[in-house]
């Protein structure tokens, strides 16, 4: 080979080493481009990685302080947890799905009194078990088997009952246990040992109050017993010696002992319904009866009172409102006549005016509004509060002048507290007083009031009555009637007006009036030539009847006069005049006088009356009573006499005492009635009792009383049974 192609050989293969080197370059070249990009994504991944893991560790970090501060908070949410219930003096327990304690206070534990099996792990049952064998709990009458039965039961229900366990020692707990969702129980222990306590000493403490109250109901009913007994003989004698011969100073005497006698008996009714009230043994007894008529009786009773004070008694009873009520008539008179009475009591002049107004309702019934206002002594303000109050009067100094117990108003509130009403009072001191209730009363009829027609000719009326209340209440009822009024204070003013020529259809004028009274002014009137007639309203009519003047009148009407006998005799009222009395003028009852027995005809009918009485006074009265009358009298010393004597005599009819020796009234009731079993024929029983307290009634007839009268007795109230109860087979037997 030359050098040459050597040379070009070398140059070639230089050329080629060149050309692979710069290859090789380049590959190299391009391998560090791509590990340069390589090292520096791996360099910012480390970058990254690292920010990561110091996110990381932060987050790690707080996670564990907020771990130990959580750590630390659950151990002193434990702590005091356990404290507390440490604390509280309750046991407190819990118990896992399976029924094994999980915890359980000292409380809880000291039932126990330091068994150490009580602990944690322990289930329900063997505590159960620990209970009975060491004699923990009182199983009362149940085997420790059979209580342990039933707590167990009682565990396993959804939701326990709570139950009240007994102790060794006499303490009482009561178990609370609560099922959760998960099975566990919580249970709660109460210590109820001074609650058990308590009640029974509560217990103790109303039997004794309900034995003192039956004791103060016993004592009261054998006060009442005890004091109408003697009562019975001093009122029953003064009225027979009413009977007999007297004296106007031996009648005075006669009339003061029984009017004592009946003030004694006001009181002793006052403190027996009170008790009654008290004891919540008062009961209603609801009827119909007439509202207005009621009013009128209590005022005519009153009216002697009144007239001896020289005080008028007025009645306004509203022309529209229905009479007809249905509620307790006794208690309704009783309301009313207290409050009645109190005004009578403290007016010294003037007037008491019961006003009677009410709203008819589309139910029936009647919104009743009764005011009494009398022109009395009145009421200081700082007392109106305590004038229902009871034993209260208006102040000690008036005490002494005016007499009484201090209950009737107390009682009236009550009474109307019952019923459904209300009660208040007005008053000016030195003026007079207000008193007044409300009563929804059914009205058993529906019936509605229409003012009645008056005669045609009746078109102008003159009243006469020097007071104004009584001339407005006229003017009113006769407005109504559309009759014309015109009125006069006086006599002069009457005679005055009548001379001008008024041309009155009638004259209505008052009794007692100053100057000119009633009757002076019908003869002032006739000597004029006046012919109208004249009616006069007088609150002693059987005196104003004795004068000669009455011939000058139409009529004479007892004041106050009812509605319906005002308008009846306005009704009758006719133009021409009357120169004499009519036959219905009222008559003077004849003075008492001593009442002799008529003589009895011989086809008479004497009934057999016994009558079981052990009081020697109470036989005397009761024979004195009936000596007039057509009986055979035969008396009896006690129940057993009397039971004895209805088997020989076989009586028309019997009083029966309820208090005797031996044999009670009820118990020798009760064996007469075993006696006529089989008969047919039952003989009137009629209690003479001086027990007044309420369910006295329905005990008596439950006993097999027919009926009963009260102590003292009174002539009518016998006469009254022996009428209604008299068997007609009586009345067919010959005397």
């Amino acid at each position: 080979m030359t050098l040459a192609s050597k040379l070009a050989e070398e140059r070639r293969a230089r050329l080629a080493a060149e050309r692979l080197l710069e290859l090789k370059q380049a590959e190299l070249f391009a391998a560090n481009r791509k590990l340069g990009h390589h090292a520096r994504a791996l360099s910012e991944e480390i970058v990254e990685k690292r920010a990561e893991m110091a996110t990381v560790r932060d987050e790690n970090q707080r996670v564990k302080s907020d771990l130990t501060r959580a750590t630390e908070n659950l151990e002193v949410a434990e702590r005091r947890l356990g404290q507390a219930v440490e604390t509280i003096e309750d046991g407190f327990a819990f118990f896992d799905a399976n029924h094994c304690l999980i915890f359980a206070n000292s409380a809880y534990l000291s039932v126990f009194d330091g068994i150490e099996e009580i602990q944690p792990g322990i289930s329900f049952a063997r505590v159960l078990q620990l209970l009975t064998e060491e004699g923990i709990v009182d199983t009362d009458d149940l085997a420790p088997a059979d209580w342990r039965a039933m707590m167990l039961g009682r565990w396993q229900s959804p939701s326990p009952e709570p139950v009240t366990l007994r102790l060794w020692n006499d303490n009482y707990i009561r178990v609370h246990d609560r099922r959760g969702e998960a099975g566990d129980v919580v249970s709660l222990v109460l210590n109820i040992t001074d609650t058990i306590r308590y009640e029974k000493d509560l217990r103790r403490a109303r039997n004794r109050a309900e034995a003192a109250n039956r004791a103060k109901s016993a004592f009261l009913a054998n006060m009442s017993h005890e004091i109408r007994t003697p009562m019975n003989g001093v009122i029953g004698m003064a009225e027979l010696l009413t009977d007999t011969e007297l004296s106007e100073e031996q009648r005075l005497y006669v009339n003061t002992m029984r009017s004592s006698g009946e003030a004694l008996l006001v009181i002793i009714n006052d403190v027996l319904d009170y008790s009654k009230i008290e004891a919540d043994k008062l009961e209603l007894h609801p009827e119909t009866f007439d509202l207005e008529r009621a009013i009128h009786e209590i005022v005519m009773l009153l009216q002697p009172t009144a007239r001896d004070k020289g005080i008028d008694l007025l009645v306004d009873y509203d022309i529209f409102l229905p009479t007809q009520f249905f509620g307790d008539p006794g208690r309704i008179r009783q309301v009313l006549t207290n409050i009645i009475g109190n005004a009578v009591k403290f007016t010294l002049r003037g007037h008491v005016l019961t006003r009677v107004v009410g709203v008819p309702r589309d139910d029936g019934t009647s919104a009743i509004h009764v005011t009494v206002e009398d022109t009395g002594i009145g009421i200081p303000p700082d007392q109106l509060g305590h004038v229902f109050g009871e034993f209260n009067q208006v102040e000690s100094e008036r005490n002494r002048k005016f007499e009484g117990t201090g209950l009737g108003l107390a009682i009236t509130k009550r009474l109307i507290g019952l019923m459904g009403g209300e009660v208040w009072v007005d008053s000016v001191q030195g003026q007079g007083s207000s008193f007044g209730f409300t009563l929804t009363l059914p009205c058993p009829s529906g019936e509605t009031v229409q003012p009645p027609v008056m005669p045609r000719h009746l078109r102008r009326v003159l009243i006469v009555d020097d007071k104004p209340v009584n001339r407005l209440i006229l003017e009113k009822q006769l407005q109504v009637m559309l009759v014309e009024t015109a009125s006069c204070a006086n006599g002069r003013e009457a005679l005055d007006l009548v001379s001008q020529g008024g041309g009155f259809d009638l004259v209505l004028t008052d009794h007692n009036m100053p100057e000119l009274d009633g009757l002076e002014l019908a003869e002032a009137l006739r000597a004029a030539g006046q012919e109208a007639p004249i009616v006069m309203l007088s609150s002693n009519t059987g005196f104003a009847e004795q004068d000669p003047a009455a011939r000058h009148l139409h009529a004479i009407l007892q004041k106050p006069v009812p509605r319906a006998r005002l308008f009846e005799v306005l009704s009758g009222v006719t133009e021409a005049p009357l120169v004499a009395a009519p036959p219905s003028l009222p008559k003077l009852p004849p003075p008492p006088a001593a009442e002799k027995p008529e003589p009895e005809p011989p086809e008479a009918v004497r009934l057999r009356v016994l009558a079981a009485e052990d009081n020697r006074t109470n036989q005397f009265v009761f024979r004195k009573m009936v000596k007039s009358l057509p009986v055979d009298l035969h008396f009896a010393n006690n129940g057993v006499e009397a039971v004895a004597l209805f088997r020989e005599l076989r009586p028309d009819i019997v009083f029966m005492d309820i208090s005797m020796p031996e044999m009670d009234g009820k118990a020798a009731t009760l064996e007469i009635r075993k006696l006529e079993e089989g008969g047919g024929h039952r003989t009137p029983i009629i209690a003479c009792t001086a027990h007044a307290m309420t369910g006295d009634r329905e005990a008596l007839i439950a006993a097999g009383l027919d009926d009963y009268i009260t102590k003292p007795l009174k002539r009518a109230a016998i006469e009254d049974m022996l009428t209604k109860y008299t068997p007609r087979k009586a009345t067919m037997r010959a005397g």
